[in-house]
């Protein structure tokens, strides 16, 4: 199986190129540059027939129209809660049902909270896991069509984690990673397993008062911050907007 990636230099957001050598493939996200990968697919003898979505924000479909472009036939596919927000898609993936795509099973997960209708997509031992989870870090739950840190938490949790230790992770930021990379060091996932205490630092969050239970990594090399707020309700919030 050929395995690809992009990255944007300014987003940090990532294209996958999946397919075979002389075969069909396919795209997850339209993020990335897409020129080097189009270039690989020409170079592979690879004809692409699908772009999968993960979920609809700028930076993963920014460059989705030069994708049709080459391939016209291509089909678009991502949850039918995000179809109209994207346009140019012509179709939906159903969670929990695997379709094939280039000889290859894909199955999508619904893993929301970042979005609604954001999925993961399992691929012989790699999951493709759009904004929710990545190397050391999770997904925000402040992003256009986010949902809650519950859904988020259960998602990672719930499913992501759920998955045999050995799968490798391609998240839709930077570098890649493992389930049991991120069950033994991400900081939030120790947390939640109740490996690690939460913090009770008070702070400033958004210009509210809140509690700092955890300043995390993030994927760009800045912090990810988990807060509870006055009501006791926890969420995820981007590091810089904490004051301690």
């Amino acid at each position: 199986m050929v395995l690809e990636r992009s990255m944007h230099p300014q987003f940090l957001s990532n294209t996958y190129l999946v397919g075979q050598d002389g075969g069909e493939g396919f795209f997850v996200d339209a993020g990335g540059p897409v020129a080097p990968l189009i270039a690989e697919a020409e170079r592979r003898g690879i004809e692409p027939t699908h772009v999968l979505l993960t979920h609809h924000h700028f930076d993963h479909v920014s460059e989705l129209e030069q994708l049709t472009a080459r391939w016209p036939g291509l089909e678009v596919l991502i949850h039918p809660d995000e179809q109209e927000l994207v346009a140019g898609t012509t179709g939906t993936m159903t969670p929990g049902q695997p379709i094939t795509v280039a000889g290859l099973e894909v199955t999508p997960l619904h893993t929301p909270g970042h979005t609604k209708g954001m999925l993961a997509l399992v691929v012989e031992g790699n999951v493709f896991t759009g904004d929710t989870l990545f190397k050391n870090s999770v997904g925000g739950v402040r992003a256009p069509g986010s949902t809650s840190y519950a859904d988020l938490r259960a998602s990672i949790m719930d499913t992501l984690m759920g998955l045999p230790p050995e799968t490798v992770i391609r998240p839709g930021h930077t570098d890649p990673t493992t389930v049991a990379d991120e069950w033994e060091t991400n900081r939030f996932i120790r947390v939640w397993r109740g490996l690690d205490p939460e913090g009770d630092e008070a702070c400033t969050a958004l210009g509210e008062p809140a509690t700092l239970v955890l300043l995390g990594d993030d994927y760009d090399g800045g912090h990810k911050a988990w807060v509870r707020w006055t009501d006791g309700r926890d969420d995820i919030v981007p590091g810089s907007k904490v004051q301690r």
